[in-house]
């Protein structure tokens, strides 16, 4: 199911807490929402989610408005908030069976979702248990067990990893992963790593404002502009090579990383790649190259400088 989102505001008082931002998530597509901590990115879920209203704008989903339809959306989407609504003092199976009956599903399919939501969130050995005695890896599994117990076409997940050791954040991405390849999912997260190892797509939102929307390679590619290559080139004096890599029409830059194993980074000229360039460079010189690797940049840089304006 498509999500759009068209020129969505929202204040407290006279702070934009979303600033006019509009965005599309496709069926099937893992959307990441990155951030830093009030950027506006738990205020976008919950006007997605028809928790509040928007001061102007509107959200379609499905084809169906957040302002004039939301109760069929909400029918349509799973939520889980950064703080998981779990009742501690009953078991997981009445949880369920609890949260199928607030959703309607019908009386006959409760057993069948709730023994689904068992198996896909890993819950097999925990299911009798109490959910104050679970631990936060397993009480985040309830939570997504809730969200989906309904069948949503829709899942939307607020830092779904907060406060987990990293053997459970590696189980929880793994777990969403799977749950993506059925369903829309739109989480937000202000680790880096989180959405590069969920996401299909990121949106980074600073200040209420979409500052950029791509995969992370295509962030890479626009933040990093000009091409950068670690080489090795041996059997050669280094400055004489250093010298003769300048003189490379499509190189902008060298410098010496460590002349002791003769290796340098070249920065080509924008839009140019040197990579052939410098095997040309090296066979003519009878020079052979011990290392070609380009350099990518990395995503907390982007994040660093998108978010500190």
């Amino acid at each position: 199911m498509d999500i759009s989102v068209k020129n969505l505001t929202k204040k407290y008082g006279e702070q934009k807490a979303v600033d006019n931002i509009s965005f599309k998530v496709k069926g099937g597509e893992i959307l990441g929402l990155l951030g830093p901590n009030g950027a506006g990115k738990t205020t976008t879920m919950k006007m997605i989610s028809c928790y509040l209203k928007p001061e102007s704008g509107d959200v379609l989903v499905g084809g169906y408005s957040i302002l004039e339809q939301p109760g069929q959306i909400k029918s349509t989407i799973g939520y889980l908030p950064e703080n998981n609504p779990l009742y501690n003092d009953m078991n997981i199976v009445d949880f369920l069976k609890f949260i199928a009956k607030i959703h309607k599903v019908p009386k006959h399919l409760i057993i069948e979702r709730i023994l689904d939501m068992i198996r896909i969130c890993g819950l097999e050995g925990e299911k009798h248990k109490l959910i104050g005695e679970l631990s936060k890896g397993y009480q985040q599994r309830v939570g997504l067990a809730q969200a989906l117990i309904h069948d949503p076409e829709i899942l939307i997940l607020d830092e779904p990893t907060t406060g987990l050791d990293p053997n459970q954040i590696v189980e929880i991405r793994e777990l969403i992963k799977r749950i993506g390849k059925e369903k829309t999912v739109i989480l937000s997260s202000h680790i880096l790593a989180e959405v590069e190892a969920t996401c299909d797509r990121i949106i980074i939102i600073n200040n209420g404002r979409i500052v950029v929307d791509g995969t992370a390679e295509e962030l890479r590619k626009q933040a990093s502009g000009n091409e950068i290559l670690r080489v090795g080139i041996q059997e050669g004096d280094p400055n004489e090579i250093f010298d003769k890599l300048k003189e490379i029409e499509t190189i902008e830059s060298v410098d010496f990383i460590n002349s002791k194993d003769n290796l340098y980074e070249i920065q080509s000229l924008k839009d140019l790649s040197s990579i052939k360039n410098i095997f040309d460079f090296c066979v003519k010189n009878q020079y052979y190259i011990s290392e070609l690797t380009p350099t990518e940049t990395k995503l907390e840089d982007i994040f660093r400088e998108l978010t500190l304006h």
